[in-house]
């Protein structure tokens, strides 16, 4: 019988709180089939029980075939892969198993110094573990009638490739990684997974990066956030990082007000993976979601810890929280009575420290989903840091869909992103903007 999904105890802490008693088991080993919603994840994902104590050190890695390349005399475009697993540290200072690749591209690197390396981290990819960037590059489109899955953050990378740039692409903390739940938007989750791809890259055999290799950060959505925390902490967590500049487009910088924003709109499942992973970083929380959760609820969050993106917005758009609560109050002001998850929730904000490296911010005026003012407000907080910041507000009208809205400024902006991530990793300098924001929506 193949092993259904999550299986540590962690994972089952998690499952209990939310009724989601299909999740409980017993912890996968390498030889474990794990299936999630009918795609069999590689036992390459079924982490070790013992990991090596420094973060950033590969627990395993192999070679991944690319579903799209073809051959040249330089090798295959646009690259040759490598799956990865390496450590990292979570929220709990605990040791944890991430997933990812690492791409070493064909094309040649036109600057200065040895080989660059970008960190891609993915936007909004789902908490199923079929659902991941790493298997992306190798299946770029998944459907099999039970889930959805598409590595959109492929364009990304490509591009990216084609600049001569070597790409590392993180999967997060739980997201392949078959024995946990995946934290979705815990910021220190992702930036020590950012951060520790690094590391994990300079490791790989046959990589032309090392530790000299100018470092950029590339992140929209979630991956906004993920980029916007690690580079918040790569001054204190990881000051071997040779950081010179970090993309962080519709960051989701205040989970409060994004919580409240997405309830009730084509991405409302992302509450769902948005409970499911506080319960996973801080158990703690258990009991408030026992309490408040009904049946409706408890099988909201079970069906959507095996989801892709796709998946939810097929079955959960438009989902209003108040129809997953006992007496009918939406999650935000569930939270809002309990001190202990506005703590929780405080402790998500990203902007309370400076990055020492250029930042780069770009939102949508018309983003209602990660909302267009809580981004500004980041580039307000860095700010008035004194943070080298470059902030940009895309000019795209409203669409008549959240989901446009949020989704389109990424297509608008990312060659002039790219290109700003490259001339950091040239050693161009750049001014930052924050004379203009009185002056900018």
């Amino acid at each position: 019988m193949p092993v259904r999904r999550r299986l540590l105890a962690a994972s089952v802490v998690t499952a209990a709180c939310l009724g989601a008693q299909a999740l409980c088991g017993t912890a996968a080993t390498a030889t474990d089939e794990v299936v999630s919603r009918g795609i069999t994840i590689p036992a390459f994902y079924n982490p070790p029980t013992t990991l090596p104590a420094a973060d950033g050190a590969l627990v395993r890695s192999e070679p991944l075939k690319l579903a799209l390349s073809l051959p040249s005399l330089n090798g295959p475009l646009p690259g040759k892969a490598t799956r990865l697993m390496y450590k990292s540290t979570d929220s709990n200072g605990r040791p944890v198993a991430v997933t990812g690749a690492y791409i070493e591209p064909s094309a040649a690197w036109k600057g200065d110094g040895p080989r660059p390396l970008v960190v891609v981290a993915p936007g909004t990819m789902g908490q199923g573990d079929q659902c991941t960037a790493s298997m992306g590059l190798e299946h770029p489109i998944r459907f099999n009638g039970e889930t959805v899955s598409v590595g959109y953050e492929d364009l990304t990378i490509y591009r990216l490739l084609a600049k001569g740039t070597a790409v590392v692409v993180t999967d997060y903390v739980g997201l392949g990684a078959t024995d946990r739940l995946h934290t979705y938007v815990n910021r220190i989750d992702e930036a020590h997974a950012v951060l520790n791809a690094v590391r994990a890259a300079r490791q790989v055999a046959g990589a032309s990066v090392t530790a000299e290799s100018r470092v950029g950060l590339f992140g929209y959505s979630q991956g906004g956030g993920a980029s916007a925390a690690a580079a918040e902490l790569q001054p204190s967590y990881a000051p071997d990082v040779n950081l010179v500049g970090a993309y962080a487009g519709a960051p989701p910088a205040d989970l409060d007000k994004v919580t409240r924003a997405i309830d009730g709109k084509e991405l409302a499942g992302a509450l769902g993976w948005s409970l499911n992973g506080f319960v996973q970083s801080d158990p703690s929380l258990k009991p408030i979601a026992d309490a408040h959760l009904n049946s409706k609820g408890r099988a909201a969050m079970t069906d959507l810890s095996t989801m892709c993106v796709g998946d939810a917005i097929l079955k959960y758009a438009g989902a209003d929280s108040e129809d997953w609560t006992k007496d009918g109050r939406s999650i935000s002001e569930i939270i809002a009575v309990y001190p202990n998850l506005t703590a929780f929730i405080d402790s998500q904000r990203i902007g309370k420290l400076k990055p020492k490296a250029p930042v780069r911010v770009v939102t949508g005026i018309s983003d209602n989903l990660v909302p267009h003012g809580q981004a500004r407000q980041l580039a307000k907080d860095w700010c008035a840091k004194g943070a080298n910041v470059t902030y940009q507000a895309e000019l795209v009208p409203p669409l008549g869909s959240s989901l446009l809205n949020h989704m389109t400024p990424l297509l608008t902006d990312q060659g002039e992103a790219v290109d700003w991530i490259v001339d950091r990793l040239k050693g161009r300098g750049v001014s930052s903007n924050c004379w203009s924001m009185p002056l900018q929506p």
